[in-house]
C-alpha cells in the first residue's frame, strides 16, 4: 500500500539508519561556516559588478530568502526518516556544494559592500534583514551558497518519489530563482555570486547524480538480478 511508504522508521533496526553517519556533513559544513566568519573579517576582496548597481534594494525579498533555511532543514528532516536514498543524494549535494565552497573563501577571503548603510523603510521587513546583517556578515560570498542550496532542494524535488508524486517539483522551480535573485534584492549576495554558483551547482548536479550515485544504482541493479537468478531457474526447473 502506498501509505506503507510514509511510516515511521522502526526504532532499532540498524539498516534504517545506516545513512544518519551523513548528518556529519552538514555539522562539518556548520562548524566550517562558523570558522569561516571569524576568520574572514575585514581583509577581502570585494566582489561587484556593474549589474549590481541597477537592481535595487528591497526588503520584502527577505521572505524568499529566510524561506531557503526553512525548505533545507523540512527537506533534510522528511528525507532523512522516509527517504534514505535520496536523503543520501541531497547531502551529497550540499556536502560536495557548501564545503568546498568555504573552504575556498577562507583560502581567498572575499566579501560584498552593497549593503545601504540606513533603510528608507521601516517595517518588519527591513527589521528582518537588519538582523540578519547582524548575524551574517557580508563576507564569504562567493560564490552564492543560497544558489547552491536552491538547486540542491530542486534536484531532490525532481528525484524524490514522493515529492514527484505531489508535483512539488513544480513549485520548487520558481521558489528556487525567487530564493536565488532575493539574495541580490536584499544585499546579501553580488549578481556575480549568483552566476557564479549556477555553473558550479550544475557540476555537482553532475557528480551527485550522473556519476556518484548513477554507479551505485548499476551496482544495485546488478545485485538484485544476481539474487533473482538462482529463483528463476528453480521456477523455470519446477515447470519442466
Amino acid at each position: 500500500m502506498r501509505g506503507r511508504n510514509h511510516r515511521f522508521p522502526k526504532i532499532g533496526t540498524i539498516d534504517n539508519y545506516r545513512h544518519f553517519w551523513m548528518i556529519s556533513v552538514w555539522a562539518a559544513y556548520l562548524i566550517l561556516y562558523v570558522i569561516a566568519e571569524k576568520v574572514v573579517t575585514t581583509d577581502y576582496y570585494s566582489v561587484h559588478i556593474a549589474l549590481d548597481d541597477l537592481i535595487p534594494f528591497c526588503e520584502w525579498f527577505v521572505i524568499p530568502y529566510c524561506l531557503w533555511m526553512a525548505l533545507l532543514a523540512c527537506t533534510a528532516v522528511y528525507l532523512l526518516f522516509w527517504d534514505a536514498e535520496n536523503f543520501k543524494r541531497f547531502t551529497a549535494f550540499i556536502g560536495l556544494g557548501f564545503i568546498p565552497v568555504i573552504i575556498f573563501d577562507m583560502i581567498f577571503p572575499n566579501g560584498q559592500d552593497l549593503r545601504p548603510l540606513a533603510f528608507e523603510h521601516h517595517n518588519i521587513a527591513t527589521w528582518l534583514v537588519g538582523h540578519i546583517y547582524a548575524a551574517d556578515s557580508n563576507t564569504n560570498v562567493f560564490p552564492s551558497m543560497h544558489v547552491i542550496g536552491s538547486v540542491a532542494l530542486y534536484a531532490a524535488s525532481l528525484y524524490t518519489p514522493a515529492f514527484r508524486r505531489h508535483k512539488l517539483h513544480w513549485v520548487m522551480l520558481p521558489l528556487a530563482i525567487l530564493i536565488s535573485i532575493s539574495t541580490a534584492f536584499i544585499k546579501q549576495h553580488s549578481c556575480a555570486d549568483i552566476l557564479y554558483a549556477l555553473p558550479y551547482s550544475a557540476i555537482v548536479w553532475w557528480l551527485v547524480y550522473g556519476v556518484i550515485f548513477k554507479k551505485r544504482r548499476v551496482a544495485q541493479k546488478s545485485e538484485r538480478s544476481s539474487e533473482s537468478a538462482p529463483e528463476l531457474r528453480a521456477s523455470s526447473e519446477l515447470e519442466q
